[in-house]
């Protein structure tokens, strides 16, 4: 495609776009269990405004852009506070849970190579662990060992024990771990971690947000942030149930000394110093400023409303899956994410259930193995469930009745 000889009009370029998103998921009005996610138009407009007011302004450099400093600052300070990393905590800003996790890996590979000596590294991690892990691995030439989960879908701490050797540099823990919404046993992990000195990262892109407002609420959630002793980093999205606009993570480490494995530092090449503390360069004030908006605009009361919103929407979900007896909740969430599958799968391909729910407007993971219809269920769901539950059993019927079947589709694309 080659540009336009004539550049074109504001109104003509709008129209073009609006075209071309004509056929995306509804996702502001609820259609959409994954990838996006909505604490209100009011949340998401505070959010667009903030991002449009910085999304020029480049966080390469904050001697230039102080505001964005401020903005880092403040944001990684409640997240820390949310995970009570204390005093000696310390983080930066991601573009999202992918950048967040493979600074982890690489913060872990760098302090093994620099305090140990380690020169053929290992991260030893559940086959539940986000494939973002695997491809921190791939980039930064870790042997990544993946060890079984248990029947209840939970890391099994006796089986990663096991595969730690004097090259590990890294134990993986999540909560909660993303393909069946459990929280893996986060105590038995870290304490691998701490009797061989070596980093324990708890992946809670996922619920770092949701878990803490839970507890707050009352719920019974096990131990899993910085008061764990051998966790030394977690990660938590806040473009996920933060309910920031895109581009919005934050890694936190339990100290400075911990955080500067993650950093790049060169001064070989004739432009002068260059400092980095992630994977990107440049990078956009727009998210910066989405986030610090929406954690002031939602504040402690928005979270805590928001938070009981998305467990009551997974509640009556995963109650409506209970009665439907041609589906099966893979395991009891214990925080907003559910996996479902097939009661049988020889008569009924989820994978087909999630074609003809597209076909219905409504747009769902679909993952294996076990084939299963994955669920992120966020405050924008309080009130379309039943909605929603109308239209999967209409699925199930027509699948049925057709005897169709499915494609599983793909978590990421390449395209």
């Amino acid at each position: 495609m080659a540009l336009p000889s004539i550049g074109l009009g504001r109104d003509e370029i709008f129209d073009r776009l609006d075209r071309m998103k004509a056929n995306d998921v509804r996702w502001r009005d609820g259609h959409a269990f994954t990838l996006a996610y909505s604490a209100g138009a009011d949340v998401v407009a505070v959010a667009e405004e903030a991002y449009r007011r910085f999304s020029t302004e480049n966080a390469l450099n904050t001697d230039a852009f102080p505001s964005l400093r401020t903005l880092q600052a403040d944001v990684v300070g409640i997240v820390g506070d949310w995970l009570q990393a204390g005093p000696d905590g310390a983080g930066f800003m991601t573009s999202g849970g992918t950048e967040s996790l493979l600074m982890a890996v690489k913060g872990a590979r760098e302090r093994g190579r620099k305090e140990r000596g380690v020169t053929t590294p290992n991260v030893v991690l559940p086959t539940s662990a986000h494939a973002a892990f695997e491809k921190g691995c791939y980039y930064f030439g870790l042997e990544s060992r993946r060890v079984p989960v248990g029947d209840d879908w939970k890391a099994d701490v006796d089986a990663m024990a096991a595969a730690v050797d004097d090259d590990t540099v890294l134990v993986v823990g999540s909560a909660p771990q993303y393909p069946q919404g459990v929280i893996d046993p986060i105590p038995g992990i870290a304490a691998i971690a701490a009797e061989r000195d070596i980093n324990c990262h708890v992946d809670a892109c996922m619920g770092g947000v949701t878990l803490t407002y839970l507890r707050r609420l009352g719920h019974d959630i096990p131990p899993w942030n910085f008061e764990v002793p051998g966790v030394t980093s977690i990660s938590v999205d806040l473009h996920k149930y933060g309910y920031t606009a895109k581009g919005a993570s934050v890694i936190m480490h339990r100290s400075k000394q911990l955080r500067s494995y993650q950093t790049f530092l060169t001064d070989n090449w004739l432009g002068g110093f260059y400092g980095s503390s992630g994977v990107l360069g440049t990078k956009s004030g727009g998210p910066m400023g989405a986030a610090w908006a929406v954690l002031h605009h939602l504040g402690e009361d928005g979270y805590l409303r928001v938070t009981a919103a998305a467990r009551k929407a997974c509640e009556q979900l995963t109650a409506a899956i209970d009665a439907t007896p041609e589906l099966v909740v893979r395991a009891r969430p214990e925080a907003t994410l559910l996996a479902v599958g097939a009661a049988d799968p020889s008569s009924l391909d989820v994978f087909a259930v999630a074609d003809a729910l597209w076909r219905r407007g409504w747009y769902v993971d679909r993952q294996g193995p076990p084939p299963s219809l994955h669920f992120t269920v966020n405050a924008v769901h309080e009130g379309k469930i039943d909605v929603f539950v109308a239209d999967l059993h209409a699925a199930i019927a027509e699948v049925t009745a057709a005897a169709s079947a499915g494609d599983q589709g793909a978590y990421g694309t390449v395209e």
